[in-house]
C-alpha cells in the first residue's frame, strides 16, 4: 500500500536509528517514506518523524529492489600511488551521510586520507574523519562504511580510521556543490 508517498514496510526488517544508530526492527506493515537513497542503503521516515537507515540488501522490505552487488571492477595500477590514491578518494564518495544527501567527501567528514607503502604494490590507507556532531549515533556505521568501501580498493591491504572532533565539523566543511544545493 501507498498513500501519499508512504509505503507499507512488507516483512521485518533490521534497521538503525538515525542519528543515533541505535538497532531497531520496523514491523511488517509500519508506513515510511524513503527520504534518501544513496550509497546502496536508504533512509526512510515514518509518520512520527523517526528516520532509519535500511540496508540495501533489505531493500525489497520497502518494495525497492536490492542493489545488486557491485561488479564495478576497480581500475587501478597496484604499484602507482596516485592511481591507488584516486581510487581511494572514488570510494569514500561511495559512502553517503545519512542524515545528509551527500557523500561524506562532500560533507567535509574526511579530513585526511594518506597511503603509507606496505610494500611494492601494497598500501595502508590511514584516514582522518570526523562526525557532524560529537554524540552522534551513527559514527560506527560511517567507519564501518569506510572500511568496507577501502577493502575493495586493490592494492589497499590496510585501512586505519581515526575518528576525531577537533577540529569540530561546520557548514564551512561542506564542499562548493553541496553547499549550493542546500542554498547555503
Amino acid at each position: 500500500m501507498s498513500i501519499a508517498g508512504l509505503v507499507d514496510v512488507k516483512r521485518d526488517v533490521s534497521a538503525l536509528t538515525v542519528p543515533d544508530g541505535d538497532k531497531v526492527t520496523l514491523p511488517e506493515g509500519h508506513l515510511v517514506r524513503v527520504m534518501q537513497e544513496l550509497g546502496g542503503n536508504f533512509t526512510v521516515q515514518d509518520h512520527m518523524g523517526m528516520r532509519y537507515r535500511i540496508e540495501g540488501r533489505d531493500a525489497d522490505a520497502i518494495g525497492k529492489p536490492v542493489p545488486k552487488a557491485s561488479s564495478e571492477k576497480i581500475e587501478v595500477d597496484v604499484f602507482d600511488k596516485s592511481s591507488v590514491e584516486n581510487a581511494v578518494w572514488r570510494q569514500l564518495r561511495k559512502i553517503h551521510d545519512p542524515e545528509i544527501p551527500f557523500n561524506i567527501v562532500d560533507v567535509g567528514l574526511i579530513y585526511e586520507m594518506k597511503l603509507e607503502k606496505v610494500e611494492e604494490g601494497t598500501w595502508q590507507a590511514k584516514v582522518v574523519m570526523t562526525l557532524t556532531a560529537p554524540g552522534c549515533g551513527m559514527g560506527e556505521v560511517l567507519v564501518n562504511d569506510v572500511y568496507e568501501q577501502l577493502k575493495k580498493v586493490p592494492g589497499v591491504e590496510g585501512v586505519d580510521v581515526d575518528l576525531v572532533f577537533d577540529p569540530p565539523w561546520s557548514l564551512d566543511m561542506l564542499s562548493e556543490d553541496a553547499k549550493m544545493s542546500l542554498n547555503l
